[in-house]
């Protein structure tokens, strides 16, 4: 797939598919094989040639990445400079003071053990996942600097920072030479903070966004329209999704969205994802996928990517409601 379904990120070189595949969930040594395999080709199949990972991703932590390397190396090693590979560190990993957070020796470490299980000499994005309160800015970023110096990674990033302290981690890569490729952040239709403050920093920065959650944590969609199903994040995950989490105010909500969805054409997560990426300086929106046909389903969703001012105003209407 080519045209429209690539944006390019921020002001770099670098174009981005639409849509992403994150391989948080599905992806682990306790979850089939052959199921991670079939969702992960069918979505290079479909031209997602974005694959996000972490070094906790599982369960247990470590495994998507080897989930990964594994598939990587059967059936994908010939198209490796297809790929656009990225992983994160920031949250815990590993046991002992130096496996979690923003210290120069946990990111470099982590970043080193990533590459081992994936196999790869180096990835296309690293992360720092989160801020640490206790370690200097310069610190962390300066560890981001050093692993594309060190020819670990190619481009950084950072994800969950909040705009002020963003603006700092932007202004500090800049000044070590590194500039930052990508903000991700959590950003739906229900949850919509970034628009404040964070989208117009990377906007004048130059500074692509990547969304994750574009679907409310499976709340903008209709698998909750008939209670919680038993195999639902909801109902066996609470990492992800609480049942408490799922209210009739906000089924309601989903609900009527669906309603506007189908007039567009658009099942309702084609239209959370249109809607989410009609926002600047958003590049691309991360999915998760438990079956090959919801990689299918997402993808879809770069057929209509506009809409009308009445359709944002009832849509607005909707959440507002």
């Amino acid at each position: 797939m080519t045209g429209p379904f690539y944006r390019r990120c921020g002001r770099s070189g670098v174009e981005l598919p639409v849509v992403s595949l994150g391989l948080w969930h599905n992806f682990g040594a306790a979850d089939p094989f052959a199921t991670a395999r079939a969702i992960l080709l069918r979505a290079f199949d479909l031209g997602v040639v974005h694959l996000d990972l972490a070094n906790n991703y599982g369960p247990p932590y470590g495994s998507a990445e080897e989930t990964f390397g594994r598939i990587l190396r059967q059936d994908l090693s010939g198209h490796r400079d297809e790929l656009f590979v990225a992983t994160k560190a920031g949250y815990d990993m590993w046991p002992g003071p130096y496996g979690n957070l923003g210290s120069r020796k946990y990111l470099l470490a982590s970043l080193d053990q990533s590459l081992r299980r994936m196999g790869l000499d180096r990835v296309d994005l690293f992360y720092h996942h989160r801020p640490d309160p206790e370690t200097p800015l310069e610190e962390s970023m300066g560890a981001l600097a050093e692993a594309v110096r060190s020819g670990r990674a190619v481009q950084v990033g950072i994800s969950n920072y909040p705009a002020k302290l963003a603006e700092r981690a932007l202004r500090i890569l800049g000044e070590l030479g590194v500039p930052c490729l990508v903000h991700q952040a959590r950003y739906s239709m229900l949850e919509r903070a970034p628009e404040a403050e964070l989208f117009p920093l990377l906007e004048r920065e130059g500074v692509g966004a990547v969304a994750f959650s574009p679907l409310g944590r499976g709340l903008i969609t209709d698998r909750y329209f008939h209670g919680i199903p038993e195999d639902s994040r909801a109902g066996h995950d609470p990492r992800f999704l609480r049942p408490v989490d799922v209210t009739e105010a906000v089924v309601e909500k989903a609900r009527r969205l669906d309603g506007r969805a189908r007039a567009r054409g658009q099942t309702l997560a084609q239209m959370a994802l249109s809607w989410v990426l009609r926002r600047a300086p958003v590049t691309s929106a991360i999915i998760g996928a438990s079956r090959p046909a919801q990689v299918d389903d997402c993808v879809g969703a770069a057929r209509n990517l506009s809409f009308t001012r009445e359709e944002l105003f009832e849509i607005d209407a909707i959440l507002g409601g």
